[in-house]
């Protein structure tokens, strides 16, 4: 099987890695569009030779021309639009230098083939692979170096203070000796020793000397430590953390799983333990510097600022580590984390990445909303809430499976506090309920080696309903949230909300897909949706889009918002036809002008299935010289007979008056029975039956579906109902 076809089939954690190991040098659409042919080619030599490089890049740009004409001939002009982009940007960047891009698709399949072999050997071990089989990036590479290397020079740090002390102990030794001498012998023989005396000051100075220089080695080589220990934490807090808590925001909105802390938290621990190390030497000079002390003691010059500095680092190091694991979340909604209906118990989990078995069971956890926006929620007239419940909780090493300092909140809930306006504080009140943002913070006090450490935390911003449908309308401003920025709390965010482009919206509708089901939304589907939202445009790429336009503004001709049309969409597909979404059976988002041009070539029984465009519950079938809809069916009446079994049983009357089914090849050309029969239940015989002119059945529907017959399908439409005739 060829290398990029086993990468699909790879757990989802597995594929995050994927995602990574591309961008604009070398798009993944490349990739996946010329897949056999890139895997055919000897990068690696191309990569080393210039001749070779070159002659590989134009047969590369050659493929993608082709490429380019297969889709001309199938009229993709989102693909047609992409691969020319594609085209122009490697022939800007690489044609002068073709080894450059040679040598990054050979790091790109030797990181796959890396990939496939971890998941590999993780599947044939029947457990997960650790994080350190994870794929590692160059810079993580450097990370972990530095951080062996500020280990070995703390070791080294180690011996040279044993040095010092036994230079100081002999230095001690042979002064107070020497001393002790020369009082003796000046009582008994006057000046008869001198020169001995002098000779043994002598050698006195020289160990003086030996000990002030050693002295000043050590505190110039802590300080230069310090300097690594401060770069490579803010390497680690300002970068690897950083980008953490940015792909948990992702995760949150259904992008791809987070990964995991065990790493974060050894690389963390190891510095911190190196931070404590080097902190006990510098007390230890303290110890040395007064018992033996001189004039320009570069101890007591420098001494005061190592240890503040070392002091500094520590604690900003243990704030940093002080993390919210898992966000906020309702058991009863897991895909819809950071949204908390008031009553209704939520969970989440805090941890600190310092890794200290002294730590087990000595911090407290206590959980406060909004603590820092009390007087701007005053301004700005959000509602106020309590938490009720288990709202402190002690952190240990014992609930966790790997032994983690965490604690986990199971029973806390929110409870408004009521005011004269029903809750809220300011009858003026710019922002709806579902676009206020409020803050979950769990703070806790820390006691480690003489040093207090005050710790703080927060959640991502939550949005708190006090009925269920609110969901819709909080969900879509955390997905608005969370796509458009990384601020930890900006709880004012909805006062001037920031517009998005296509191409950040495209990927967020395309996660809530993928996150639910096993099928995300296919460039077609989305382009159907870009024109939904946006209109006709030939390219989408870049456009912006309002909150309002998202979320808030009815569509044209509508009585609801794009995001509520889509939302229930989502429920529908999750509740009622799950299986055939995973089957890829349903097209789903098509526009009615792409529906004519793919079903008109077909034969005849040929279908399609899409999701209604008027309707935001939103069937339809066509005869042969025209495309005929059937109205949507109903999620109550999805409730009493499963789509497939209505896909099986549906007749209509023929010109003959003999009952017959107008479906026989769902799109492009699967039998109808192989496609919905394995979803039918056996006992289960429905017939649909609508050549009855009498016959009739709800609009009210959830999705569409399109067919080419031989019939004449015509269509009488009544207020309620609907009925379709010979």
């Amino acid at each position: 099987m060829a290398q990029w076809n086993q990468l699909q089939q790879l757990e989802t954690r597995y594929l995050e890695q994927l995602y990574h190991l591309y961008s604009d040098s070398f798009p993944m659409e490349l990739r996946q569009f010329l897949a056999p042919w890139i895997e055919s080619q000897d990068w690696a030599y191309a990569a080393n030779k210039e001749s070779h490089a070159t002659l590989v890049f134009h047969n590369l740009l050659g493929e993608i021309d082709q490429q380019y004409s297969r889709f001309l001939q199938e009229n993709n002009v989102l693909y047609q639009h992409n691969l020319r982009r594609i085209k122009q940007h490697l022939q800007s960047k690489y044609l002068e230098k073709p080894m450059e891009i040679a040598r990054i698709v050979a790091r790109c399949l030797w990181e796959e083939q890396r990939l496939l072999q971890t998941a590999t050997t993780a599947a044939q071990d029947g457990t997960a692979s650790h994080p350190s089989g994870t794929v590692v990036t160059e810079k993580q590479q450097i990370l972990e170096h530095n951080l062996q290397d500020i280990r070995k020079r703390v070791q080294d740090m180690e011996q040279k203070m044993k040095m010092l002390e036994n230079l100081q102990d002999d230095f001690d030794f042979n002064y107070k000796t020497l001393k002790s001498q020369g009082e003796l012998s000046q009582d008994m023989n006057g000046n008869s020793q001198a020169a001995a005396t002098r000779q043994k000051m002598s050698q006195l100075e020289q160990m003086l000397s030996a000990l002030d220089q050693l002295r000043r080695q050590i505190v110039t080589e802590m300080a230069g430590l310090l300097s690594a220990m401060d770069f490579v934490q803010k390497n680690l807090t300002d970068d690897e953390l950083a980008d953490w808590k940015r792909r948990q925001q992702i995760a949150c909105i259904g992008g791809p799983p987070n990964i995991c802390l065990d790493r974060l938290e050894t690389w963390i621990t190891s510095l911190a333990e190196s931070q404590l190390q080097i902190r006990q030497q510098i007390k230890k000079l303290e110890e040395l510097q007064q018992k033996v002390s001189y004039k320009g003691d570069p101890i007591i010059q420098h001494r005061p600022a190592l240890e503040e500095k070392i002091v500094d680092l520590f604690r900003n190091l243990m704030k940093s580590a002080f993390v919210v694991e898992r966000q906020p979340c309702m058991p009863m909604h897991p895909d819809r984390p950071l949204v908390i209906k008031t009553g209704v118990q939520f969970t989440n989990k805090v941890r600190l990445l310092v890794k200290f078995p002294e730590l087990n069971y000595q911090l407290k956890i206590k959980v406060i909303i909004d603590k820092e926006s009390g007087d701007v929620a005053a301004i700005r007239g959000s509602r106020k809430f309590n938490i009720l419940g288990t709202n402190t909780k002690v952190m240990n090493m014992e609930e966790s499976n790997n032994g983690s300092l965490s604690a986990e909140f199971k029973h806390l809930t929110l409870r408004e506090q009521r005011c004269g306006n029903g809750g809220r504080t300011n009858s003026d009140a710019s922002l709806i309920v579902t676009e206020e943002l409020h803050l979950i913070t769990f703070e806790t006090e820390v006691y480690h080696q003489g040093l207090k450490m005050d710790l703080e935390t927060h959640s991502l911003p939550v949005v708190v309903i006090s009925n269920i449908c609110q969901m819709p309308n909080a969900w879509a401003s955390i997905l608005w949230y969370n796509m458009l920025t990384n601020h930890p709390k900006n709880v004012n965010f909805f006062t001037k909300p920031p517009v998005g482009t296509w191409d950040q919206v495209a990927e967020v509708l395309s996660w809530q897909f993928s996150s639910t089901t096993k099928r995300g939304l296919t460039i077609e589907q989305l382009t159907t949706l870009a024109e939904k939202l946006l209109g006709p445009c030939v390219n989408y790429s870049g456009c912006q889009i309002t909150w309002a336009k998202f979320c808030k503004e009815n569509m044209a001709g509508k009585g609801f918002s794009f995001w509520v049309w889509l939302d229930n969409i989502i429920d529908l597909v999750k509740k009622y036809i799950l299986a055939l979404w995973n089957e890829g059976y349903i097209l789903g988002f098509i526009s009615k002008e792409r529906e004519r041009a793919i079903l008109s070539p077909k034969p005849p029984g040929t279908f399609l299935l899409r999701f209604s465009e008027s309707s935001k519950e939103g069937v339809c079938w066509a005869g042969k010289t025209q495309i005929q809809s059937v109205e949507p069916y109903t999620k109550q009446q999805l409730n009493s007979m499963s789509f497939a079994e209505i896909i099986m049983g549906y007749k209509i009357m023929d010109a003959t008056n003999i009952l017959v089914s107008p479906l026989v090849y769902l799109f492009p050309e699967i039998p109808k029975e192989d496609a919905f029969g394995k979803y039918c239940r056996p006992e289960a015989a429905p017939e649909a039956e609508l050549g009855d002119p009498c016959s009739s059945k709800s609009i009210r529907n959830d999705f569409t579906l399109g067919c080419v017959s031989d019939f004449t399908l015509g269509c009488v439409m009544e207020t309620g109902t609907f009925m379709l005739q010979n």
